[in-house]
């Protein structure tokens, strides 16, 4: 019986880490969404205005334009989406105070398999691709922690 739970704590983990998976996943679905929703746009007034500048001979217009901040566009999700988004992110809390209380018996076979299940699951689902143009700096935006990222 006491082998069972073991088992069944490894598997609990692994679950906190498929939710964080599918959280992100998710995310770039959505993402992914939106971008082929939109239409390619027309150019910017700022650019339209580099280029008359250059027509009229002004010689600074290049480096007015390298110094002009890039606007960000920014995306919101629509209320289904947020929803399926919270519920992803209510599953990855309760497990992981599921998994905190686990811990708090204090029994060292317990915490053991919580080890055991946080890196096979982090082996399982943690093993996604790298950005080289960013040279890895994705990487380095990841959530810490459920509770406290």
């Amino acid at each position: 019986m006491f082998a069972g739970s073991c088992i069944g704590v490894i598997l609990l983990v692994i679950s906190l880490e498929f939710l964080r998976r599918a959280g992100k996943e998710y995310d770039r679905f959505i993402i992914a969404q939106y971008t082929r929703s939109l239409a390619p746009s027309p150019p910017s007034a700022a650019s339209s205005d580099a280029g008359n500048h250059a027509k009229n001979g002004a010689t600074s217009s290049a480096a007015a334009a390298a110094c002009t901040p890039v606007a960000t566009q920014r995306f919101r999700p629509n209320v289904l989406q947020q929803a399926i988004r919270a519920l992803l992110h209510m599953l990855q809390f309760a497990v992981a105070y599921f998994i905190m209380l686990l811990a708090m018996y204090y029994n060292g076979y317990i915490i053991i398999c919580i080890f055991i299940g946080a890196y096979l699951g982090y082996f399982i689902f943690g093993w996604e691709s790298f950005n080289i143009s960013q040279k890895g700096g994705d990487r380095m935006q990841e959530n810490v922690t459920v509770c406290c990222g």
